[in-house]
């Protein structure tokens, strides 16, 4: 490795070669690149809700006064909030900017340098991101054939240095369900168990409600998929209440802002608007997964999420991105141990449904 000077030198050795984060396709970076105009393309690379936020968030922001005053550090009235909506006790509720923002928050509780953190790959993403950026060892346990989660390789996988266990429930990007067995199972042995119920309104199932039950629960929550509000980042999360209070004391001050406090509370109103979305979402879900069962290059798999995964078999999954973006659709590609050679497609409306299954047709595999 090169020598470092200057600068650089005082910088933390171990992340000289963090790779970062890779992060959905901005639109604006694609102006004068494709075949349509920028304000044409159609977004499915980030599980996005196309419908858009509640028409009241809206309003609401526009009408705002206090844009000028910090927001209730606290979090009393949104917690408050969350606890009508959710159904468990704002005592173990903690906000977040996003819940990305609570995975590093509690990673920065419970992970010393060389602590352990079981990752059910393949899977999100953050959670390599963010247990490597904390000096987290990441302990890599893989899934099934069908991405289902191993519990007794995750159960052998336990030992003195595991702080944390991940799982997404529905997992992303496979759309897989965990049953709520395989939880309670690693619930009883007692390592902390953070379940990202991020697609939860797609899904419908959530093992929250056993959150004061287990000290070692913790369960993530988020208003970007089904409220419409990821440019906004809010989320929230269920924890015991003495790490709920942990949370909120090491959290950074004011970290969710007044406009996302808005949207939130303005989105709670608005309940029934959004769960009709999220039913129109799931009805297009079901559609997408039988159009895409028709193209014979793909192997999609059933999802409980806002997406659908799928297996490349003819062709290169980075060629059948590319060909898809110069007509303005973005889609989400892997080609890395354990993804190699699939994509992830966001469900649309309708339309999007139209017109990407033409532009699949076209391309016909690479």
């Amino acid at each position: 490795m090169p020598k470092k000077e200057g600068i650089e030198k005082l910088i933390r050795p171990e992340l000289a070669t963090f790779g970062g984060y890779s992060a959905a396709t901005s639109p604006e970076t694609l102006e004068g690149k494709i075949e349509v105009h920028i304000a044409s393309i159609i977004k499915l690379d980030a599980n996005e809700n196309l419908y858009g936020c509640s028409p009241r968030v809206m309003r609401a922001l526009a009408s705002y006064p206090n844009f000028n005053i910090y927001p209730d550090d606290g979090q009393t009235r949104l917690r408050k909030l969350l606890e009508g909506y959710s159904g468990v006790n704002a005592r173990h509720i903690v906000a977040g900017g996003g819940s990305n923002q609570l995975i590093d928050l509690v990673l920065r509780l419970f992970i010393s340098p060389g602590d352990e953190v079981i990752n059910c790959v393949p899977t999100f993403g953050i959670y390599r991101f963010s247990a490597e950026l904390c000096g987290g060892s990441l302990v890599e346990v893989s899934r099934d054939e069908n991405f289902a989660v191993n519990v007794s390789a995750v159960k052998a996988a336990i030992t003195k240095k595991t702080k944390i266990i991940f799982l997404a429930n529905p997992n992303n990007p496979t759309g897989t369900l965990i049953p709520q067995s395989d939880i309670l199972e690693l619930l009883d042995i007692g390592v902390p168990v953070l379940v990202d119920e991020a697609y939860y309104e797609f899904s419908g199932e959530t093992i929250a409600p056993l959150v004061s039950q287990y000290q070692n629960l913790m369960v993530l929550r988020t208003f970007s998929k089904w409220a419409g509000l990821a440019g906004l980042r809010v989320g929230y999360g269920l924890f015991p209440p003495k790490i709920a209070d942990y949370l909120l004391r090491i959290k950074m001050p004011y970290n969710v802002n007044v406009a996302a406090l808005v949207a939130v509370e303005e989105s709670l109103k608005d309940i029934d608007y959004l769960m009709d979305t999220v039913k129109a979402i799931v009805r297009e879900r079901d559609r997408l997964f039988s159009e895409l069962g028709k193209v014979e290059w793909l192997k999609p798999f059933p999802s409980q999420a806002n997406f659908i995964f799928c297996q490349v078999l003819k062709g290169k999954a980075g060629e059948i991105r590319q060909k898809l973006q110069e007509k303005g659709i973005l889609i989400r590609y892997f080609d890395q141990p354990l993804l190699r050679n699939f994509i992830r497609i966001s469900v649309g409306k309708p339309e999007h449904t139209d017109t990407l299954m033409k532009a699949l047709r076209e391309t016909g595999g690479s």
